[in-house]
């Protein structure tokens, strides 16, 4: 929960199901053309790691591909690694604690804001479905300049040109 509301003097009731389940997106966006790449998986082990590098190998064939990345434990393993080479995927490394420069997760932070904040869905899969959505439907506009990429101080301007 990030806010809520009572009568003054009633504390504020929060219904929450004792589950905690889970579900993993894995996303990409093109920095140039806001296209986006959504893969729902129930957690973030490489083997779905992997299944997110085909998806965005088949979605860019025979196109140069870096991937932005941090150091999650699927990244890094090593048959995540030696299929990236294989599929002709170079993984670019984010320094430690710098999720401000991933584009990806400024575009996190806002369906966090918009799908996940105070509401309970029936089920994870629901709410999966709900954050999958929202990414999906954004414009490529929108979701540049949600990811910051439109910005003036986008890291990586120069690169775009």
């Amino acid at each position: 929960m990030r806010r809520a509301w009572a009568l003054r003097g009633k504390q504020a009731k929060v219904t929450i199901t004792g589950r905690n389940a889970k579900r993993v997106l894995f996303g990409a966006i093109n920095l140039r053309t806001g296209h986006r790449l959504v893969l729902r998986r129930p957690n973030m082990r490489q083997v779905h790691f992997q299944a997110f590098l085909h998806l965005v190998r088949r979605s860019y064939p025979g196109r140069r591909i870096g991937l932005l990345l941090d150091e999650a434990p699927g990244h890094l393993a090593s048959r995540s690694q030696a299929l990236a080479a294989q599929l002709d995927i170079v993984l670019i490394w984010l320094p430690k604690q710098c999720s401000e420069l991933n584009a990806m997760d400024q575009l996190w932070r806002e369906l966090k804001g918009h799908i996940s904040a105070n509401y309970q869905y029936r089920t994870i899969d629901e709410h999966a479905a709900a954050a999958e959505e929202w990414m999906m439907s954004l414009t490529p506009t929108a979701a540049r300049r949600k990811a910051g990429i439109l910005s003036n101080n986008f890291w990586l301007k120069s690169f775009l040109k």
